[in-house]
């Protein structure tokens, strides 16, 4: 793993190392999700987040065929609404 030193400005911005945007596709820019797990940021890309929530789905309904509506189903039942 590399680290990057940086500066957060006052306004919040951030600027990115070319070579790490260009490592994880986002060379012209992009969408990222921000995480914030204790006193750890984390910056993920859209892409990167979409394929973990895919592999978690894929074992979560392992051998079961499910549908959008039962998908949503469950989730609508596991939040408790």
């Amino acid at each position: 793993m590399n680290a990057y030193r940086g500066r957060v400005t006052e306004s919040g911005r951030l600027s990115l190392p070319a070579d790490l945007r260009r490592s994880v596709g986002l060379e012209n820019g992009g969408d990222v999700v921000i995480e914030l797990d204790g006193q750890t940021i984390r910056v993920r890309t859209v892409a990167e987040v979409v394929a973990d929530t895919q592999a978690f789905a894929k074992k979560l309904f392992a051998g079961k065929s499910v549908s959008s509506d039962d998908f949503l189903a469950f989730r609508k039942a596991d939040s408790g609404e």
